[in-house]
């Protein structure tokens, strides 16, 4: 392998994590997963993978603009947004329960993980712009440097979440009941609000 493409792997490895490691929906659903799952990172990864690993293949045969176009957008705005919205109400109807209880989500953590990427327009425009430039790069290396991109990508998604759920999981025991209402309160709004964001602004 050449240093190079070391290089641009490090660096591809950089972009990916700070765009995961950003505060979201995804995050949020996660901590509401991992609290009873602890591997709940890494389906909720997988999901988020069966969405991105298309993405990657159409950009690669140059359809990126079709993530762009106006009506794909707010299709994806509105009904991600309604699922966001519906997610976190489920949470907020259910986070009062005691330490030992569960939050109730509609979905296992796959599911969760395809939902919370599909259902974001955000998530698309990603990939259209900074997922563009980093397949270019990819490319130069040939079939290889994409396969190797991909593999790092989706690597860095699954530490991350993984360790995410982890942490909650192992940590759980430690939280007090209005600790656990702050939390999982958080996690609700963060969803709702993600959600009507999604839902409004397609349409600005």
């Amino acid at each position: 392998m050449s240093q190079n493409l070391w290089i641009y792997l490090i660096s591809a490895a950089g972009v990916s994590l700070s765009g995961v490691m950003l505060p979201g929906p995804l995050t949020a659903a996660t901590i509401a997963k991992g609290y009873n799952e602890k591997n709940a990172g890494v389906f909720i990864a997988l999901g988020h993978g069966i969405i991105e690993i298309p993405i990657i293949a159409l950009i690669y045969f140059g359809f990126a603009t079709y993530l762009t176009i106006p009506i794909v957008k707010q299709a994806t705005g509105v009904a991600g947004g309604l699922l966001l919205v519906i997610m976190g109400l489920m949470i907020f109807l259910t986070f009062r329960k005691p330490v030992a209880g569960s939050v109730s989500l509609p979905y296992n953590s796959l599911v969760t993980g395809i939902v919370m990427t599909g259902g974001n327009p955000y998530f698309f425009l990603w990939w259209a712009t900074v997922g563009v430039a980093l397949i270019t790069g990819a490319v130069a290396f040939g079939i290889y440097g994409l396969v190797l991109f991909t593999l790092v990508h989706l690597s860095c998604d699954i530490i991350w979440t993984q360790i995410v759920s982890m942490t909650v999981f192992r940590t759980r025991h430690l939280w007090t009941p209005g600790m656990q209402r702050i939390v999982f309160g958080i996690c609700a709004l963060v969803l709702v609000g993600f959600g009507i964001w999604f839902g409004v602004s397609v349409f600005i």
